[in-house]
């Protein structure tokens, strides 16, 4: 029974009952300290009942450990699942990782989706998609509050979305420290984690591609932020990024003013060189902070920099709205990046162990391998090529 349960908000929500009731009944008999005291207790019961409520949307903090600063999550977090039109033997897994960041000193959990097919498919190699978290919540609202496994294993089984493994890494090492996926002066080196400690993590622990053309981002709220900005600022490591209602600029001070040059986005389309990368920029009508950054960002843009629009009439800034744009945002990903390819291992080549990660709801541990062999000229995953119009949105030239 986490922080984000619903028990934990219903007990939270009778105490806030039973102390009102209580100040209400014996008010008259109570001394005047004992008054004072129910009336504190009131508020800290409905300020309590609030909080929960609060966290239970955004999943800020998932454990109670979380609370005091740990981002040690409970291993029943994000069990596999599958919805009702995907049979057993097309859902794909959820796995937990620690990843212990070398370059970066930060270690902190990672969930990542192997899609269908991964464990029987040793010699295939599968585009990356990095999940980003907005701030305050952690990679728990996409596997909780989102839905994410049933969302990809709906997609993919429609042929909406290529196999595709899907990393959920959290973008801080704190709950309590707003990151915007920057290298702060004196803080965490999140860009650092998330850019060099995480994908080579994955390279070396499970079987993906490698080269950036496979390799893509997708954020909500802040996370928006920081797949566009690392998208822009990585164009050797990420060919594309999808933002669901993010902004242009971190809104955070980084250090030596780089949240308003370097790390603001617009700032950086009209005074530096402009990468050959595509992005995807999703928000509701109705959400003016994020469309005014979305218009910006447009305005500002140009070849060889490819953007899309997306909007939807009704919603906010809200996990409502990002569940909504979920589905269509990760199609055209899958759309935009490379396609798995099969691997012709060398001769005398050997294979590595299975990842050494965690995998929830007591699933058969995947068999997949790190990338060895050579790549057999590209072949399409499956030998078919992928088709399909997944999603819908306006491209901006």
């Amino acid at each position: 029974m986490g922080p984000d349960s619903l028990a934990v908000e219903l007990i939270a929500l009778a105490a806030s009952v039973l102390a009102a009731v209580a100040l209400s009944l014996f008010w008259s008999a109570m001394r005047r300290w004992l008054r004072g005291v129910v009336i504190v207790a009131c508020l800290l019961t409905v300020t309590a009942t609030t909080l929960v409520w609060v966290n239970r949307q955004v999943d800020s903090y998932p454990t109670w450990a979380s609370l005091f600063g740990s981002t040690a999550d409970a291993g029943g977090v994000g069990t596999t699942s599958q919805t009702k039109t995907v049979s057993a033997t097309s859902a794909g897994k959820i796995v937990r990782y620690t990843v212990a960041g070398k370059a970066s000193g930060i270690t902190v959990p990672m969930w990542a989706y192997l899609p269908p097919g991964y464990a029987e498919s040793p010699n295939t190699r599968y585009p990356v998609i990095v999940a980003l978290h907005g701030y305050p919540s952690s990679p728990v609202q996409w596997l909780k509050g989102f839905g994410v496994a049933d969302v990809l294993n709906g997609e993919i089984a429609a042929g909406r979305m290529a196999p595709t493994v899907v990393l959920f890494p959290y973008q801080t090492p704190k709950p309590t420290i707003d990151t915007e996926c920057a290298n702060l002066l004196n803080g965490p080196q999140a860009e650092t984690f998330l850019t060099v400690d995480v994908p080579d993590f994955v390279r070396t622990h499970m079987a993906v591609r490698t080269d950036p053309a496979a390799w893509g981002l997708i954020g909500y709220s802040a996370g928006g932020y920081c797949a566009a900005n690392l998208a822009l600022r990585h164009p050797n490591q990420f060919a594309a990024g999808a933002s669901l209602s993010g902004y242009s600029s971190p809104g955070i001070v980084i250090g030596n003013g780089l949240e308003h040059t370097e790390y603001d986005d617009v700032w950086r389309l009209k005074h530096l060189p402009i990468p050959a990368v595509a992005l995807y920029l999703s928000c509701a009508k109705t959400d003016k902070m994020a469309m005014r950054a979305t218009q910006e960002l447009a305005k500002a843009a140009h070849a060889p920099l490819s953007i899309t629009l997306a909007y939807i009439a009704g919603g906010g800034h809200n996990a409502g709205t990002w569940h909504a744009m979920e589905a269509p945002a990760f199609d055209w990903l899958s759309n935009t990046l490379g396609r798995p390819t099969t691997m012709v291992a060398s001769p005398g080549a050997s294979t590595n162990p299975p990842p050494k990660g965690t995998l929830l709801a007591g699933s058969t541990p995947p068999t997949g391998i790190a990338p060895s062999g050579t790549p057999s000229s590209g072949t399409p995953f499956g030998g078919t090529p992928f088709s399909g119009t997944p999603f819908s949105g306006t491209p901006h030239s």
